[in-house]
């Protein structure tokens, strides 16, 4: 049977609207399963036990130490939750983690900065960021693509507190000028002129 002019052209507007229908439900589909890789963020929030504990250390110094301590240990707990595929309680140890990190940084903002001891504690936190951020790399290795973007996060927050360790650290050793000092006279800021060498004189 020989198809009319009008019936192939309704044939042909069949089969666009069919293809048409397909793409749109591929792209919908794409989206969706996007929207599934990410899984919610972590909590960065300190348990109400930490933020006892760190609060009642006695100095900077003891008080540096246990924060370091209890965020080692959500870190072991990360790595322990990983090894289990537990990764959404993987990540909530990366929050508390942060929260820690976050919280220590905010009581060194609070203490006095020109004095060798401020110093040290700075450069020991990071000593210790530095060593947080391979276990963490190592962490989102292991860990499914909805979550590691989180635990990536936190590989990025480690150097972050590196950087602003080092920066405090290396801050308190900058001479800056007195405002008060007059400003020194123009020649005082002329280079020293070269002294020549005479040789003596052999009749003297």
């Amino acid at each position: 049977m020989r198809l009319t002019g009008i019936q192939r052209h309704l044939i042909r507007s069949t089969h666009l609207i069919l293809l048409c229908a397909l793409c749109l439900a591929s792209v919908s589909g794409q989206e969706s399963h996007s929207d599934e890789q990410k899984a919610p963020p972590p909590m960065k929030v300190m348990s109400t036990r930490e933020r006892a504990q760190v609060n009642e250390a006695k100095d900077p110094k003891a008080r540096l130490k246990l924060t370091l301590e209890l965020a080692e240990a959500h870190i072991a707990n990360a790595e322990l939750k990983t090894a289990q595929s537990e990764f959404e309680a993987a990540a909530a140890e990366a929050g508390m983690y942060c929260a820690l990190i976050d919280n220590l940084f905010d009581y060194l903002a609070t203490i006095k900065k020109d004095n060798d001891k401020t110093r040290d504690l700075y450069k020991r936190l990071e000593l210790t960021l530095r060593a947080h951020g391979p276990k963490f790399a190592m962490i989102r290795r292991g860990t499914p693509a909805e979550h590691a973007v989180w635990i990536k996060e936190v590989e990025e927050f480690t150097r972050k507190g590196r950087t602003d360790a080092l920066n405090n650290f290396y801050g308190h050793t900058v001479v800056r000028d007195d405002p008060s000092k007059p400003p020194l006279p123009k020649d005082s800021e002329k280079p020293l002129r070269e002294t020549k060498l005479v040789p003596p004189n052999p009749n003297e």
